[in-house]
């Protein structure tokens, strides 16, 4: 596996060489300066920036699933005017999605579903850059935001609903794709703000006619505002366009790194609301380290691309959250390519054939430092010191589509889809099989918690479709679609397993969801209704199974409304989602079927007031609305919400300077980030507190 791997990487890393040898003068054609967009002469005789901005939006998600569906996306400049110190800052102006934060830069994803937890959750949804997957299926990283530089993005585009017959396994409930910027002008940033937080950023582009090269570079430093949460992190993206032999060729790298102290949830109803208390950190000893990097190059000509990549990440966590705090150590090593082929390309129908192949070898360890001595007996006896997994698992996977679009009438398209991915599994287990101690030696209570299941292999073979209607109307498209999306179990769901469960029979997590909508010029709507079968989750004995249901409808509005200097924007969504089966999760809490899903709120919403007075100046007044939800899944446990303001102003001093301010939370509202219930502490209530009214101030040089 680490051979193929190896093959992908070079092929990638060749790809980018070749291409800046084709196109360097001692060996191109002289014809090379002209865009393979251009159909004709006068066509190429357009500007050279042209061509950029064509091979730029390749990496778009939206071009590739249409019209048929909800999505939304930031441009450059509202991310520029954001300013985000978490990703969830940017997220929530988008309807039907919350990114609940946890500490520093770690947070939980809903888009049309709960904030889903454990740690295949994170396979519920499908984390992009450039049009590509981050992470290789099947080992996904449950706070996957933090290695995509959204504080530089070109674009950030969410897909709401489920969209694997086109992006692949992961886009059950939805996708978010991150679009390198390529910046105008070269560019230093400077901003410091409260609770000594500092960021320096930069943009710079060049351009020699052959190619284009660009570069987006972040760092920002934080003490945190409770205590031991400080972070830093660095993010850098490099994008390298030319042609070579015909083709439009695209090379990127992208490389993040995180090193935090991490705060743990603080215990007591309602917590976030006592000024000492919220600032508090129950385990100043934890921590998070973590980088990633991906390299890819996409070569274009006429109507077919491909796309070899690579990807490696390397994560270090204290799990503060878990009796013990054992650390967990993980890391993959992933390359691939994607191949597109469009045969068909006319006014009234195009066909689009895809494929993907990928392989991925993968590693994950968990350790506990000392011998638990503080919980229950119970707890004590089954959660040893020592190693508790070692694995290793290699994965292949192998994927093909066809998307159709057929105007079988005026102003109306029949849109079809239609995706088979195989995805394999090769796990080694490098410790004793079973529910042992590291040594062998047996646990208290029938044995200890942790369970390593013997090597094996395991396989999915998974099927989604997307057939839909649209039809165009005077000011927009209307819309009809039925849709599906599959996520395959988790290597840490089949692998890491608890007390006696030996093997995790796992099918692939399934959703099916039927969706009527309209994208105006000024206003978008949809409403929609979905299920779940196969719903992954611990039960009350402990073992990883899949016979969970959910079902949920919902509806959501986008509208922007311009009048002289002032622009009103105001997203939001209602939406219901209820457990659909009777069980127990791990703990003994009781779900029953009509209950609302944890951590679901019915009402979120996003107001946006923009004033522009002049061609220098321009400001943003926001509302961030949570709606109360219930907080564990046997509903007897609620937190209210909360209603947000945030400022935020920018004026051009000079063509060459601009300053900028925030105000996050103007009017110190107390509130929680993320509220929980659990059943390993007395007080039960649990919350990550957000941070009271905070002030930043920055300055760009362009040049």
């Amino acid at each position: 596996m680490r051979s193929i791997i190896a093959s992908f990487t070079i092929v990638s890393i060749l790809g980018a060489v070749l291409s800046l040898l084709a196109a360097s003068p001692a060996i191109a054609e002289p014809a090379i300066a002209e865009p393979v967009i251009a159909e004709d002469a006068s066509a190429a005789a357009g500007s050279e920036s042209a061509i950029v901005e064509e091979i730029v939006v390749s990496g778009e998600i939206t071009l590739r699933m249409g019209e048929v569906g909800s999505w939304s996306a930031l441009d450059s400049d509202e991310v520029d005017l954001i300013g985000a110190t978490h990703p969830a800052e940017a997220l929530l102006r988008v309807p039907g999605v919350w990114v609940a934060r946890g500490s520093g830069q770690e947070h939980l994803t809903a888009i049309r579903s709960a904030v889903l937890t454990g740690a295949g959750a994170c396979g519920e949804f499908l984390f992009l850059e450039n049009g590509l997957p981050i992470r290789p299926a099947g080992f996904c990283n449950v706070n996957n935001l933090f290695e995509l530089n959204t504080e530089q993005a070109g674009r950030i585009e969410v897909w709401r609903g489920p969209a694997s017959a086109i992006l692949g396994g992961n886009a059950l409930h939805g996708a978010v794709n991150v679009v390198n910027r390529i910046p105008e002008r070269n560019s230093i940033g400077i901003e410091a703000g409260s609770y000594d937080s500092y960021r320096l950023s930069g943009e710079f582009n060049v351009d020699t006619g052959r190619h284009r090269l660009s570069a987006t570079l972040f760092g920002s430093d934080t003490g945190g505002y409770r205590d031991s949460t400080g972070h830093d992190q660095q993010k850098a993206s490099i994008v390298h366009q030319t042609r070579a032999g015909g083709f439009d060729v695209e090379n990127t790298l992208n490389f993040t790194r995180l090193d935090q102290e991490t705060g743990a949830y603080v215990d007591g109803y309602k917590a976030y609301e006592d000024d000492d208390l919220r600032r508090t950190n129950p385990a100043p000893e934890s921590y998070r380290e973590a980088w990633s990097v991906r390299v890819a190059s996409r070569w274009a000509k006429e109507n077919w691309h491909f796309t070899p990549y690579f990807r490696a990440s390397d994560m270090e966590f204290l799990q503060h959250f878990l009796p013990g705090e054992p650390r967990e150590r993980n890391d993959q090593t992933s390359a691939g390519v994607v191949f597109g082929f469009e045969p068909v390309r006319r006014d009234d129908v195009s066909l689009t054939l895809g494929a993907q192949l990928e392989f991925m070898s993968g590693h994950l360890d968990q350790w506990q430092a000392e011998a638990l001595t503080d919980s229950s007996a119970f707890n004590n006896a089954v959660r040893p010191q020592g190693w508790q997994y070692d694995y290793d698992v290699d994965s292949a996977l192998a994927a093909g589509y066809y998307d159709l679009t057929w105007a079988f009438a005026e102003g109306t398209r029949l849109v079809n889809s239609l995706r088979l991915e195989y995805l394999e599994y090769d796990y080694e287990n490098q410790m004793l099989d079973g529910n042992t101690r590291d040594d062998g030696t047996p646990c208290g209570f029938g044995g200890c918690l942790y369970n390593r299941p013997a090597s094996r292999n395991d396989d999915f073979v998974n099927l989604a479709g997307r057939l839909g209607i649209e039809r165009d109307f005077a000011n927009g498209v209307g819309y009809l679609t039925f849709g599906s999306g599959f996520r395959p179990p988790q290597a840490t769901e089949l692998y890491r397993l608890q007390r006696f469960q030996d093997l995790a029979d796992l099918d692939s997590e399934e959703l099916v969801s039927l969706e009527l909508g309209y994208r105006g010029g000024w206003w978008n709507v949809a409403a929609y209704a979905e299920k779940t079968d196969n719903f992954l989750f611990r039960d009350g004995a402990g073992f990883n199974v899949d016979d969970g249901k959910t079902k949920g409808w919902g509806i959501e509005a986008e509208v922007i409304r311009v009048w002289g200097n002032h622009t009103f924007a105001l997203s939001g969504s209602y939406a219901e989602h209820t457990y659909d089966f009777d069980s127990d999760l791990a703990g003994g809490e009781p779900i029953e079927s009509g209950n609302d899903v944890d951590t679901a709120p019915n009402w979120l919403a996003n107001g946006r007031w923009i004033w522009n007075p002049n061609d220098w100046f321009d400001s943003e007044l926001e509302l961030n609305y949570l709606g109360d939800h219930y907080i564990n899944a046997s509903n007897t446990a609620e937190y209210d919400g909360h209603l947000v303001t945030n400022l935020r102003m920018r004026a051009r001093v000079s063509d060459s300077v601009s300053v900028h301010a925030r105000i996050i939370n103007l009017l110190d509202e107390e509130y929680a980030d993320r509220a929980d219930f659990t059943q390993f502490t007395a007080e039960g209530y649990r919350y990550f507190p957000a941070m009271p009214r905070q002030f930043y101030v920055g300055a760009t040089l362009s040049f």
